[in-house]
This record gives C-alpha cells, structure tokens and sequence, in this order.
C-alpha cells in the first residue's frame, strides 16, 4: 500500500508544480522543493544552470514573470501560460526516495511556444514528498517563442 501512496504523492508534487506555476503561485512552487534542492534548466543547445536553495529556485519562476510581461505588453496580448505534462514515470527506490521523468509542452497565447522533459529525484520529508533535484531540458522551441 505505502507504494500506491507514495505514487499518488508524487504525482500530485508534479501537478503541483505546474497549477501553481501557470497561476503565479510562485511561493507554492517553491515550498515543493526541499531547503537544499536544486534546479537544473538545461536549454536546447545543451548549456546548463543550476539553483541552489529555495531562494535561488524563487528567481527562476520571477524572472520569467518580469520577462514574460514586457513581452505581452509588446504585443498587446493578454499573457498565460499552461505547462502538459504526459508519460509521468515514477521508479520508487525505497519507501522514502523515488526518480521520475516526465514529457512536458508549453502553450502561451501564441500557441506551442517550447517542450522538453522533467527528471526528478524526490524524498519524503516530514510526511511530503518534495523535490530534491528537477532537471528541465528544453528539446525545441516555435519559431514563435518567447522564452
């Protein structure tokens, strides 16, 4: 049972992530990382940069707010963004640790903007299941892409 549980956790951190991200819940966003995770955003040409800390992780989801509302304002478009997520793998190393990968596509008011892929390394930590290491690589963007 504590299998079924600990998929369904997961999951739900993972949906997490994006409802509260696509909403400017950015401070929600944060709280599913653990105090020392780390977020790698590795970009289509393979070029990598790493946060450290909740607080570092706090400027990924910021920054590109402040990007992103310049760009609508621009173009005088109301600005959204909505992240799909689809193959979630889940491989449970033990009753506490777990890695997963999942496919994800961006879609802004322009349409596909990019896609790429989630692995993650998660941990149960005083009951939750957080992230300890989110690696995001971005496979392709549109030529329309704001990001």
């Amino acid at each position: 049972m504590w299998e079924v549980i600990a998929r369904e956790a997961i999951r739900d951190l993972v949906t997490r992530y994006n409802a509260n991200g696509d909403t400017g819940r950015f401070a929600q966003v944060v709280e599913l990382f653990a105090d020392d995770g780390v977020m790698e955003l590795t970009g289509a040409d393979g070029t990598a940069q790493l946060y450290k800390g909740r607080e570092q992780i706090a400027t990924i989801f910021t920054g590109a707010r402040d990007r992103w509302a310049g760009i609508n304002t621009e173009r005088r478009a109301p600005g959204y963004i909505r992240h799909s997520v689809t193959t979630h793998q889940i491989d449970l190393i033990d009753r506490t640790h777990a890695k997963g990968r999942a496919y994800y596509q961006v879609v802004m008011v322009h349409g596909l903007d990019h896609w790429g892929r989630y692995f993650d390394d998660y941990e149960e930590r005083d009951g939750r299941w957080v992230f300890t290491h989110r690696r995001v690589t971005t496979e392709g963007r549109s030529v329309d892409s704001i990001t």
